[in-house]
């Protein structure tokens, strides 16, 4: 796979064009609807994909190399998480469960029986609890310590869970239904702190701890707010509906996908659309920027994760830019 750097002869410096190259990830044979990357860690950094072939898997995060499946799940896997360090992976499933996995040895360690399908699983900071929503509409809290005592419910949403955070240092947590509401719930009183209302249901939702934002998607609208106060800092609008939207460490730009198979990169001050490509064959259902920002995965309805570079062009994990007689940027087979 080639990418060619063209220089324009009209031009007295040089400038370059750059097509993106993405990197495909094959392995499941469903659509993946759920995708998170570790922290990075002295092994690098890891990303996990929920699909709906009830296998998760684990990946080498810069490369795509697949190193396990996760196998346990009885029905089409919903959401997945690893923890910072990459020791521990949840999972969230239609067979009613949630699962604590060993993410090094690849065993089950805990199963969460649930009263319906289950769609989001979240650590907290220290992995000590994990946060869990689904179609039951109650959020529940798991003292992964102490298994074997019955979780913390929480009440309020009056339809299906969609995402359920931890945010503000795992004292408060952020839930997004199909009732249309994304609320802020504060963590010991279980109390609703802040509301937000839509007018369509919520399509994903990512928070970013450091700057405390919060990343909302919803029709072809993509929305930014402060996480603590869940005053709106920004909206941008699409060419397409929307199923999920990224934003980079460094706020600089943020990435979105959804129903017309393209990937979408904006400029997060301007909100200028700065690049579009279509690499998947079917809509995309999630996207994340791993923890460094050099590249942001997709997962898709055609049943693949795709990596892409942020900076393309540049040399990292399996991307190779070498100069020849022109400029090219490669991917060795």
């Amino acid at each position: 796979l080639i990418v060619r750097l063209f220089t324009s002869q009209s031009e007295t410096k040089v400038s370059m064009a750059m097509r993106q190259t993405p990197l495909t990830c094959s392995g499941h044979t469903r659509p993946v609807v759920d995708l998170a990357f570790s922290g990075i860690t002295p092994y690098g950094y890891f990303l996990i994909s929920a699909c709906k072939d009830g296998k998760p898997m684990l990946r080498q995060g810069d490369t795509g190399d697949w190193i396990g499946t996760f196998l346990g799940h009885k029905g089409a896997v919903w959401g997945a998480t690893l923890n910072n360090e990459a020791t521990k992976a949840a999972t969230a499933a239609a067979d009613f469960t949630a699962k604590v996995w060993d993410a090094v040895t690849g065993d089950e360690v805990l199963t969460l029986a649930h009263k319906h399908i289950v769609k989001s699983v979240n650590f907290t900071q220290d992995s000590s609890c994990l946060l869990t929503g689904g179609n039951d509409k109650i959020i529940r809290i798991y003292d992964l310590n102490k298994p074997e005592e019955e979780p913390q419910e929480i009440t309020g949403h009056t339809s299906a869970i969609k995402k359920a955070l931890w945010c503000n240092n795992d004292t408060q947590i952020l839930s997004a239904a199909d009732d249309k509401t994304v609320l802020l719930w504060d963590r010991n009183s279980t109390e609703v702190v802040k509301q937000l209302s839509f007018d369509m249901s919520v399509s994903s939702m990512e928070y970013i701890p450091d700057g405390e934002v919060l990343v909302i998607t919803y029709g072809k609208t993509i929305a930014f707010y402060n996480a603590l106060s869940l005053d709106m800092i920004k909206t941008v609008d699409a060419p397409a509906s929307i199923h999920s939207a990224s934003l980079h460490p460094d706020k600089d730009f943020f990435v979105a996908g959804g129903d017309d198979f393209k990937l979408y990169k904006f400029d997060y001050g301007t909100k200028e659309e700065l690049e579009s490509y279509k690499g998947h064959f079917g809509p995309v259902h999630c996207v994340r920027f791993s923890p460094d920002g050099e590249l942001y995965a997709s997962g898709s309805e055609d049943g693949t994760l795709r990596l892409w570079q942020t900076a393309v062009g540049k040399t990292y994990g399996l991307w190779k830019c070498v100069l020849p007689g022109e400029f090219s940027c490669l991917i060795p087979n």
